[in-house]
């Protein structure tokens, strides 16, 4: 994958704003040429790709503004690089980062800054191509920055942890999000990526099917004779992942006495099989999920502390779908898609799509799955998917759906800004900015779908921009 990467020139933009030397962009852009990095100066009437660097020689409001809208929110991969002798406060750094920098390096700092940004930019480019291509793309939808960044990183722990750090291709990666989120199409990616795992195969373990009497037979296996119904001798889950991967789905639901043995296993890289004294090797990386607060049962004593710190090497949190919004539609064209054998889906009445953007979903994707096949059976064409088409369950639920501008949460906030001394007008303003932030966030790189959330028109939500572009 180097190989097939370093063959191809890599497409970059480049920006500087109050950098003292003016030789330094030019002697970037000569360097890159030589590492096979393309590079253009950015320009906001421009679309210039996904990877960019900006040299930096200040951090204000226009700064910021600037990156929230050349990387488009964070959807963008943008390397910051602060060129100035003066120290970079902590807390302008994290400002930078929420803007939507990927990463902020000192130059002052650095012993070769020129090779440290271009070794940033090749992984990016390698990783982008990652999260881009079809098996990720095709599996777990989703455009939003939150989406985006988890996405992100579950791609450079399985595809480049292994070359980087060969002593963490076993770590263990902890998935956890409520039921629905995604999390075994998250561990079968993981195995998928992982160089080192996928020749080999991935375990699925529901640990809510465990039967504790049996002492773990599912997990360890057992000899002839180990207990009752035991007529001939089976391997378990540990040694059928042998070089490959082991998902523990809902690892929460593991007994004690289960924890325990599973963590000697991790420790020591064996396992006993029931009924038998022989210790047996194993090797291969443990993918665990749940939706359990595990460092909430570890505090009630249902999970072990040294475990839970064993699996947490890496851990990931699936946002639910109310997190992320603003792929609702985009995930309802895909399982219509899906259901459709691959065939374009029909265009969704703008009546359909609000109702699935404000709808609440408890069962998170799955659930929106479902509804989205109940809609498409119903679905008479040509012409869009409409509100008729809603199963009559969810017709009742569309009568209903009209947005309470006066829930608790509203009204406890209004109640505390009143006391503050807020008058009308700032309270206005305090939810004119939520709402427009709010949305533009979800949607993420669409300007359009945030205004025709928001019902208003593109130039308004450009003209509120330009107003806020200072705010924080």
């Amino acid at each position: 994958m180097e190989r097939t990467m370093d063959a191809r020139k890599i497409e970059t933009w480049l920006y500087a704003l109050w950098v003292d030397s003016g030789d330094l962009s030019k002697d970037l852009i000569e360097y890159f040429a030589d590492e096979n990095i393309s590079t253009c100066i950015w320009h906001p009437a421009n679309t210039l790709g996904s990877l960019g660097v900006l040299l930096l020689g200040d951090v204000n409001a226009e700064v910021r503004h600037f990156i929230q809208e050349a990387s488009q929110n964070g959807l963008r991969r943008l390397l910051v690089v602060y060129t100035a002798q003066a120290a970079l406060p902590p807390d302008e750094a994290h400002d930078l980062l929420q803007a939507g920098a990927a990463d902020v390096l000192i130059w002052k700092d650095l012993p070769d800054p020129p090779a440290a940004i271009s070794a940033r930019l090749k992984r990016w480019a390698r990783l982008e191509e990652v999260v881009e291509s079809p098996l990720v793309k095709n599996n777990l939808v989703g455009e939003s920055r939150a989406w985006k960044a988890l996405l992100r990183q579950i791609v450079e722990i399985a595809s480049f942890t292994p070359e980087q750090s060969p002593a963490q291709a076993r770590a263990p990666v902890l998935l956890i999000g409520e039921t629905g989120t995604g999390k075994e199409l998250v561990a079968r990616l993981i195995h998928s990526l992982d160089p080192l795992r996928s020749q080999h195969e991935l375990m699925v373990v529901d640990c809510t099917t465990i039967v504790p009497d049996l002492s773990g037979s599912e997990l360890f296996g057992h000899e002839r004779g180990a207990f009752t119904g035991a007529v001939n001798a089976r391997d378990g889950a540990l040694a059928m992942a042998n070089h490959g991967t082991l998902f523990l789905d809902e690892v929460g639901e593991l007994t004690l006495n289960l924890q325990v043995q599973l963590l000697r296993s991790l420790q020591e890289q064996t396992y006993k099989r029931v009924g038998s004294d022989q210790w047996r090797k194993t090797d291969f990386r443990l993918v665990a999920a749940t939706n359990r607060d595990l460092s909430l049962e570890e505090a009630q004593g249902r999970f072990r502390r040294d475990l839970y710190y064993r699996l947490s090497t890496w851990t990931f949190r699936l946002p639910p779908l109310r997190e992320r919004t603003g792929d609702i539609l985009h995930l309802t064209r895909h399982f219509m898609r899906q259901d459709n054998d691959g065939r374009e889906p029909p265009e969704i009445d703008g009546l359909v799509q609000k109702y699935l953007v404000q709808r609440a979903y408890p069962g998170n994707v799955r659930e929106l799955k479902n509804l989205t096949a109940r809609m498409l059976t119903r679905y008479v064409g040509p012409g869009p998917l409409t509100i008729g088409d809603l199963p009559l369950e969810e017709r009742v639920q569309y009568l209903k759906q009209v947005p309470s501008h006066t829930d608790c949460n509203l009204e406890t906030g209004v109640r505390q800004a009143l006391e503050q001394g807020a008058d009308l007008s700032t309270l206005i303003e305090r939810v004119k900015y939520a709402a427009y932030s709010i949305a533009l966030e979800e949607a993420g790189s669409s300007k359009q779908r945030a205004a025709a959330r928001l019902g208003v028109s593109d130039r308004t939500l450009q003209m509120w921009e330009k107003e806020n572009s200072g705010s924080k």
